[in-house]
């Protein structure tokens, strides 16, 4: 679990995975990575934390320029060059570990979208010539009313339920 306030970005995804924090990397791939890491795996969440905040608001960029594989509520996964990695690492200050670090929870991750996806050969062969992203992206509406109704112990502010102050009385003028 990370110790960041956000809460993190998790979808609805395997429930036995821990919510990621604010990266789109969670379950095997995060725990692949630490074991494999040239780092501290201590060091893995503030890392892909780092990595998140810069290619999340790259995210249109990553649209228009690259493959996108794979989109879910919470993250989309892209095929990018091979040396795409040292651009992000200079960006953000990585060290040679440090973004080999990041490379391999990346490409973890992709492996694990392609497995859930029934497409692991798929994503496998493309990552003998390509390198994977996953970015991590807003929630939708309702989807973070959820969220953050699960961060705040259940109380939300939505129209959802009984847990608002006003008890639904104001704003009426909604169908």
């Amino acid at each position: 679990m990370s110790d960041d306030a956000d809460g993190g970005e998790s979808g609805g995804r395997d429930g036995a995975e821990e919510d990621p924090g604010p990266y789109p990397i969670e379950g095997t791939a995060l725990v692949k990575t630490a074991a494999l890491a040239s780092v501290p795996a201590a060091r893995v969440p503030a890392l892909l934390t780092r990595v998140q905040a810069d290619l999340g608001t790259r995210i249109d960029e990553y649209r228009r320029r690259y493959e996108r594989v794979a989109t879910e509520p919470d993250r989309e996964t892209f095929l990018v060059e091979p040396d795409h990695w040292e651009a992000v690492a200079d960006r953000v200050g990585l060290s040679e570990r440090e973004r080999d670090a990041v490379v391999r929870a990346h490409e973890a991750a992709v492996e694990r979208i392609g497995s859930g996806s029934g497409r692991r050969e798929e994503f496998d062969t493309a990552l003998e010539i390509r390198s994977g992203v996953v970015i991590g992206v807003e929630v939708e509406s309702e989807e973070a009313d959820d969220a953050a109704a699960r961060t705040n112990g259940g109380e939300s502010g939505s129209d959802g339920g009984e847990s608002g102050s006003d008890g639904g009385e104001s704003g009426s003028d909604r169908d």
